[in-house]
Parts: structure tokens; C-alpha cells; sequence
């Protein structure tokens, strides 16, 4: 009969926050197993120390590194795996004597937690119970007194020690955030949020229920000062109303949510959008964008670009921080110029203006159907609207005497019917019939259909206003696979080359 492995919760520090559970199971143990680093002293046996009795058998798992450089054959990471090894051998030795083992470990014994490791080489082996303890990140929102999350936010939880642009990303894009790991990487993740436009909102906790706790706001904090036991945390962001700022503090971001919303959103257009106080946008794209409470969605017609950037200009000018909403790639056929057309006018001349960028509707079409731009090519709209038909017709002349690819956008809609027949005739008179042609609808939607065919079968009625044409090149493959798919690619490399 062996014996029983249990990984103890302690909480966060404070030991009345230990659960009854993970008292009981302290106490009916038989070895009481706990980390330490090479000082030898431990967290976790302070927290439960009233609960370890004088004939329990102690197991102190030691650490022989923590942050400094090893000589051991494996590196860093080798010499820890051969530590949880032993460690996990000297618990083996009393389990297989029947003894009962408590692991003690502060928090939850599965978040971040030492115990973890024991649990890895152990419990397939054991008998085991986990018994969950109250986290750092529970404790630290509620010594602040703060929301974590709200309605339909998200709780992002990012390890310090990650890379300086990955933490970018990531809190750019976090509704709400918590970082642990901090002490020595206290100085990367303060740059992070700064670069992130999330300094301002970031909250600090230090050492949450236990003696020396500090809390406040993470701008201040003296990065020499900050320990392990610390975590950032950027609160709920939803509002009791709208932000108040002053006159002349707002800015307008022009935000490109690629082809068709959220799966397509670069972090950095998560995070301009979830911060936004105004939305202001074609209807069509403004519902690809989660409603949150507090923000304010200013909904238009697809033809009043001009307006529309107007408007949010006039907004931020009160001190309002506004988000354009464009689709695709803002600066594509799109809403980026609009903006700064009336923002280079003299009334608006003080207010910032921001354009991220976004996946456009050229390269998600491409990478549905391969490669067909890997090589040169030009982008070129077929709307009569803002451009003579003259010009068109003579650009797409220009591009096919340069054996460019190309990617039509716009090619018809209600009210437009002939410029898809007008242009297949005109590329006739200059490409192959056989070259093919990608004719994606709705990419990354409800309703999308990637075709390749050859252009001389290509059917404008089938092309309406959701639609982006690929036009290969003479260069352009296209190779029917295994699975009845056809994929299309452009060499890099010329004949001649």
C-alpha cells in the first residue's frame, strides 16, 4: 500500500487565508514537504508553520540555483531538471513506504507554483490531490480594491521574464493584465507597458496580505526597490462613464481590423480599440469591434469618409480619445487617408493622429490560395468613383506591360457592373488565357470562397463589392494538390535571373 501525494495551496502570504482543506491535510500528513532557495529559509512552512506538528517528518527541497550561472553539463535548465529528479526520489522513497506526502506551495499549487514539478514525475504514479490555494493575483486585486474583470473582458496573466516586444504585445492587447515575476525584470515590463500606452493604468503590489505590503501606482515604484514577490496589474477597464480629460489631450488612431475582425487584429489594434472613448466608423466595420460598456459607437454610410474623419477629428480636439475604424489595412483604399487629409487643415493641425496597420484584403486572399504575390506586383482599385475610368484602364495596361501581378480591389457592386468585363477584356489583350486567377469573396467570414481559375473563364457576374481579384502574372503557377485544391504561387526568381 503506498502512500498519498497531495500539492498544498497556502494562499498568498496572510496564513489565515490557508483553506480548511489544506489545514486538514497539513495536519493528517505524514511528511510535510517544502522549496526553499539556498538560504534555506521558506515561504511556504512560515505560512503553515501552526500546523506542523513537532513528529512530523520535514523535507526541505532545496534549489541549488535560483537566478545565478551553473557549470552543470545541461546549463540552467539542466541542473534544475536533475534537481526535480532528486527531489522527486526522496518523496518516491516515503510514498513507497506509505507515507503520506504534503507538498506545500504558496498560491495555487499549479500557477506557477514549485510544487508543479513534483506533481509531473509523481502523480501518475500516486495516488494525488491537488488542493487549490488562493493566487498572488486574487490577493493583489483585492488589496487594491480594484476590478480585474468585467462583463466580457479577458484576464491576461504574462510571466515577466518574457521578451520586451512580446510583453508589448501582449499587454497592448490585454482588456485587463496581471505580471508576475517581477523584481529583476521590473525595469523591461515598465518600458513594456509605457511603449504600450499602458503605464498610466498600471497598478503595483507588493508581497499582497503579508508583512511589508505595498501598493499604488506602478509609475512611481523606484525599480531598485521591487522584489520578487510583486506583480503589475492593469485593473477591469470598463467605466462608470465616460473618461474626462481636457481640451486638446485627445488623439485619433485609425485602426485597420483586417479582412474580417478579431482573428485577424494585431495586438497593438486590440489594445487602440478596447482603449478608445469613441468609435467611429462604416457600420459594417464598427460590428466586427466588441461593445464595451462606457465606449460611445458613432455608426455611418460607407460614402461619407470625409465626414467621418471630420468628426472624430472634432472629438479628440475635446479631449476624447477616438478610434477610426477602417477595414483591412487602414492605408489601403481605406480610411488612413481620409483622416489625414482633414487633419493636415489648420483646425486640426494639434491633434495627434495615429495609423496602425492591419493585414489587407491582398495578402489574406494570397494566403488562401497560396502565394500568388511572391513576387512583384501592384494594387490597383477598379471604382470609377474617385478616378476616371481612363485612369484605371491605363494603369492596368501599365502594370501588365511589367509583368506585375496583379490585385484588383473594389471590382463591382450594385451599382457598378461593367468594370469586371471591361478589365478581363483589357488583360486579354495582354495575358494568357490559361493565367490564373484568384477570385476570393468574404475572406475569413461567414461566407468565404476562394477560387483559382483560368482568367479567360473568369464570370463578372460572379464578382460583386465583398470580392478581391489575384491576377498572376506570366510567371504564376497553378498546381492542382491531392486533396482536389488548387494552389497558386509566383516565383521569385525570373527565367532569365
Amino acid at each position: 500500500m503506498t502512500g498519498r501525494l497531495y500539492g498544498v495551496g497556502l494562499g498568498p502570504g496572510d496564513p489565515s487565508l490557508m483553506t480548511l482543506r489544506a489545514a486538514e491535510v497539513i495536519g493528517e500528513a505524514d511528511v510535510v514537504a517544502y522549496h526553499s532557495a539556498r538560504h534555506g529559509r521558506s515561504l511556504a512552512r512560515t505560512i503553515a508553520a501552526k500546523h506542523i506538528r513537532e513528529d512530523h517528518i520535514e523535507e526541505l527541497l532545496m534549489y541549488p540555483i535560483t537566478v545565478e550561472t551553473t557549470d552543470h553539463p545541461g546549463g540552467y535548465r539542466g541542473a534544475l531538471d536533475d534537481f526535480y529528479e532528486e527531489a522527486a526520489a526522496r518523496l518516491a522513497a516515503h510514498l513507497d513506504a506509505g507515507r503520506t506526502v504534503a507538498v506545500l506551495a504558496e498560491g495555487d499549487p499549479l500557477f506557477y507554483g514549485s510544487y508543479q514539478h513534483m506533481h509531473k514525475r509523481l502523480a501518475h504514479r500516486y495516488p494525488t490531490e491537488v488542493v487549490p490555494g488562493v493566487t498572488s493575483v486574487s490577493a493583489a486585486a483585492a488589496r487594491l480594491g480594484e476590478p480585474l474583470c468585467e462583463a466580457e473582458e479577458t484576464l491576461t496573466i504574462i510571466p515577466g521574464t518574457l521578451p520586451e516586444d512580446e510583453l508589448t504585445a501582449r499587454l497592448a492587447a490585454a482588456d485587463s493584465a496581471v505580471v508576475m515575476k517581477l523584481g529583476r525584470t521590473f525595469p523591461t515590463v515598465r518600458r513594456a507597458l509605457e511603449r504600450a500606452g499602458r503605464l498610466d493604468d498600471a497598478r503595483y503590489v507588493e508581497r499582497a496580505t503579508m508583512a511589508g505590503e505595498r501598493t499604488g501606482e506602478l509609475a512611481s515604484v523606484d525599480p531598485q526597490s521591487v522584489p520578487y514577490f510583486s506583480v503589475a496589474v492593469l485593473p477591469s477597464r470598463v467605466d462608470t462613464g465616460p473618461a474626462v480629460r481636457e481640451e486638446g489631450s485627445g488623439e485619433v488612431v485609425v485602426v485597420g481590423t483586417g479582412p474580417a475582425g478579431a482573428p485577424w487584429l494585431t495586438p497593438e489594434s486590440r489594445g487602440a480599440l478596447a482603449g478608445a472613448d469613441d468609435l467611429v466608423g462604416y457600420t459594417t466595420y464598427l460590428d466586427r469591434v466588441p461593445a464595451r460598456p462606457g465606449q460611445r459607437r458613432h455608426g455611418s454610410d460607407n460614402k461619407v469618409e470625409s465626414e467621418r474623419a471630420e468628426f472624430a477629428l472634432d472629438l479628440a480636439r475635446k479631449g476624447r480619445r477616438v478610434a477610426v475604424v477602417s477595414g483591412g489595412d487602414p492605408g489601403v483604399f481605406a480610411m488612413a487617408t481620409a483622416v489625414l487629409e482633414v487633419a493636415a487643415q489648420e483646425p486640426y493641425a494639434d491633434v495627434p493622429v495615429r495609423v496602425l496597420p492591419g493585414v489587407t484584403a491582398a495578402n489574406a486572399a494570397a494566403a488562401r490560395a497560396g502565394a500568388p504575390l511572391g513576387h512583384d506586383y501592384a494594387t490597383i482599385s477598379l471604382s470609377d468613383r474617385l478616378k476616371p475610368w481612363e485612369v484605371i484602364a491605363e494603369r492596368l495596361r501599365a502594370a501588365c506591360a511589367a509583368d506585375l501581378v496583379l490585385a484588383l480591389y473594389n471590382p463591382g457592386s450594385r451599382s457598378r457592373t461593367w468594370q469586371v468585363a471591361k478589365a478581363r477584356e483589357l488583360l486579354l489583350e495582354h495575358r494568357a488565357p490559361d493565367t490564373p486567377v484568384v477570385v476570393a469573396r468574404d475572406v475569413g467570414g461567414p461566407e468565404e470562397s476562394v477560387r483559382v481559375l483560368r482568367l479567360a473563364d473568369l464570370e463578372p457576374s460572379e464578382v460583386d463589392m465583398r470580392t478581391i481579384l489575384l491576377i498572376g502574372s506570366s510567371q504564376t503557377q497553378a498546381v492542382a494538390r491531392a486533396d482536389g485544391s488548387t494552389v497558386t504561387w509566383t516565383p521569385r526568381r525570373y527565367p532569365e535571373a
